[in-house]
C-alpha cells in the first residue's frame, strides 16, 4: 500500500518508518528542505533511540522515500497521514495553521479517493473541519479518520511497534478496515483497535495526557506534604501504587513535567471546555501544581544559599525534559535555569543530548559540558533536573573532589541517597521528609 506521510517530527517519521518496516511505500513529506536534505543523507533530524536504525534498514529495502513535494507524494497514495506540529497559541489553543495547510496541499496533489489520517493532536471539531474542507476542494471521496498517537519521546518506536492500544476515529467501515489492515502487525499481542467517532477519538487523546499529567501533579502536592510532615513519598507511591485499581505508573515525584505533549495537551483541554461552558478545573489545578513544581528546586537553593546568588556557581544536570530525547521544550531545567541566573547565579548545564537545543534558549548566559563532573567543577551545588542514566551510577567520591560545596538537589529521587550522605554530601530529594530527619538521627534510610 502506497502511504503519504506528512511531517518528520517525533509523529510523522516515527510513523513512517515503522510502516515503511512492514513493506508498504512510505514517501514522506516536510516543507524544511534541510530536514528532507538529512534524510536522504541517511541522518535523522530528531534524536530518538531505535529510529535509525530501521530508518537505514527501510531506505535500503527502498520502501521509503523523502521529499518537500506534496505532488510526488500523493499520486497513487491509498492513505495520508499529517503528523505536522499543533503548537500552543498565546491564549492556550493549539495553533492549527499547520494542519489545515497540510490538509490544502494533500487535497490538491492526490489524484483519486484517499484516506486522510489527522495523526497530529487536534481540538475536537477538527476532523468535522477537514472533512468540510475535502468536499470544498476535491472532486474525489475522502474519508477522515481521527488516529491520534500515543507515542513517548525516548520510547516512541518501541510505543508504535506494540501499542497499548489503536485508536480509529471515524464512521466509515471501509476506512476502519484499511486502517485495522496497516496496524494489524503491531497489534498481534492482542492489544485492542477501537473504533468510534472522529469526536470522542479527538478527546480521547486530550483525556489521555490530562490524566497523566494529573498523576503527576497530584504526587509533587503529596511530595510537599511528605516535607512537611516527615513523611516519605516513595514509600507512598509504593504503598498506593500496588492497589490494582491505581497502579504504579507515573506516580512519581520530581521537579515538574515538561515536553511538547503534557503543556500543550492540558492547554488545549481547557480550551476546548472553555468553548463550550465546562470549566475543567481538575486540568487547572494540574497546570498550576506543575508550574509551581518548576520552582521548587530554586526555592530550595533560596533557602540554602540566600536571595542574592551572586558569586555562586550551580550545576545543573539534565537539560531535556526527560531522559532519552533531546527535546527541552518546556523542561523544568529552561525555568530553573532563567530563575538562578536572574538571581546572578553562574549556571552551568549538562546532558547527553540536549545542550545544543538548551544553548539554542540560553546561548552564552550559561555555560555547558557534556561531562557531569566537569559540569560541576567548582560548583556550590549539583541540581538534578532529568533522569538520564548516565547521572543515576556517580561516583560520589569523584564529584566530591570537583565541586566547591558538596550540595545536591536532586529533582527526580534517583541518586543514592546513603552513598551521597556517606561522601560528606548535603542530600536534599522532592517529598524525602522522612528520609532527612533518619539521616540527620544517623539512621538507616527506610529506602534506598
Amino acid at each position: 500500500m502506497k502511504i503519504a506521510v506528512i511531517g518528520t517530527g517525533y509523529v510523522g517519521l516515527v510513523a513512517g518508518a515503522c510502516f515503511a518496516e512492514t513493506g508498504h511505500d512510505v514517501v514522506c513529506v516536510d516543507v524544511v528542505p534541510e530536514k528532507i536534505e538529512m534524510l536522504e543523507k541517511g541522518e535523522v533530524p530528531i534524536y530518538e533511540p531505535g529510529l535509525g536504525g530501521i530508518l537505514e534498514r527501510v531506505r535500503e529495502a527502498g520502501h521509503i522515500r523523502y521529499t518537500t513535494k506534496h505532488a510526488e507524494a500523493m499520486p497513487g497514495a491509498r492513505v495520508a497521514f499529517i503528523g505536522v506540529g499543533t503548537p500552543e497559541s498565546d491564549d492556550g489553543s493549539p495553533d492549527m495553521k499547520y494542519v489545515f495547510q497540510a490538509v490544502e496541499d494533500v487535497v490538491a496533489a492526490s489524484d483519486g479517493p484517499f484516506i486522510l489520517v489527522l495523526k497530529s493532536t487536534v481540538p475536537v471539531g477538527t476532523a468535522a473541519a477537514v472533512r468540510s474542507i475535502c468536499a470544498e476542494k476535491s472532486p474525489f471521496k475522502i474519508d477522515v479518520v481521527s488516529n491520534p498517537e500515543f507515542l513517548a519521546e525516548g520510547t516512541s518506536v518501541d510505543d508504535f511497534l506494540r501499542p497499548d492500544r489503536v485508536v480509529i476515529g471515524t464512521d466509515s467501515d471501509e476506512a476502519f478496515a484499511v486502517m485495522e489492515e496497516l496496524y494489524r502487525p503491531f497489534t498481534l499481542n492482542q492489544k485492542p483497535i477501537i473504533q468510534m467517532s472522529n469526536v470522542s477519538a479527538e478527546l480521547t487523546k486530550y483525556a489521555a495526557n490530562a490524566m497523566l499529567a494529573t498523576r503527576v501533579s497530584f504526587m509533587n502536592e503529596i511530595a510537599k506534604l511528605c516535607d512537611a510532615v516527615g513523611a516519605d513519598v516513595q514509600s507512598i507511591a509504593e504503598g498506593i501504587g500496588n492497589d490494582r485499581r491505581i497502579g504504579r505508573p507515573f506516580l512519581y515525584a520530581g521537579c515538574g513535567y515538561g515536553g511538547s505533549c503534557f503543556p500543550k495537551d492540558t492547554q488545549g483541554l481547557i480550551h476546548v471546555g472553555k468553548q463550550v461552558g465546562v470549566d475543567m478545573s481538575i486540568v487547572r489545578a494540574v497546570e498550576s501544581v506543575n508550574d509551581a513544581q518548576k520552582l521548587h528546586l530554586v526555592e530550595r537553593v533560596v533557602a540554602r544559599f540566600g536571595e542574592d546568588l551572586s558569586g555562586h556557581t550551580f550545576a545543573l544536570w539534565g537539560l531535556a525534559f526527560k531522559p532519552k530525547t533531546d527535546d527541552v521544550r518546556e523542561a523544568p531545567a529552561e525555568v530553573i535555569a532563567r530563575e538562578l541566573l536572574a538571581r546572578g547565579a553562574k549556571v552551568v548545564g549538562s546532558d547527553p543530548e540536549g545542550i545544543e537545543n538548551f544553548r539554542q534558549f540560553f546561548g552564552d548566559q550559561m555555560g555547558y559540558e557534556a561531562d557531569p563532573y566537569d559540569c560541576a567543577k567548582d560548583a556550590d551545588a549539583v541540581l538534578l533536573c532529568t533522569e538520564w542514566m548516565e547521572f543515576r551510577a556517580i561516583d560520589f567520591a569523584k564529584l566530591r573532589a570537583a565541586v566547591k560545596q558538596p550540595v545536591i538537589f536532586d529533582g527526580r529521587n534517583v541518586l543514592d541517597r546513603v552513598a551521597a550522605n556517606a561522601a560528606g554530601f548535603e542530600y536534599e530529594g522532592i517529598g524525602l521528609g522522612a528520609l532527612l530527619e533518619n539521616a540527620a538521627k544517623g539512621e538507616e534510610s527506610p529506602t534506598t
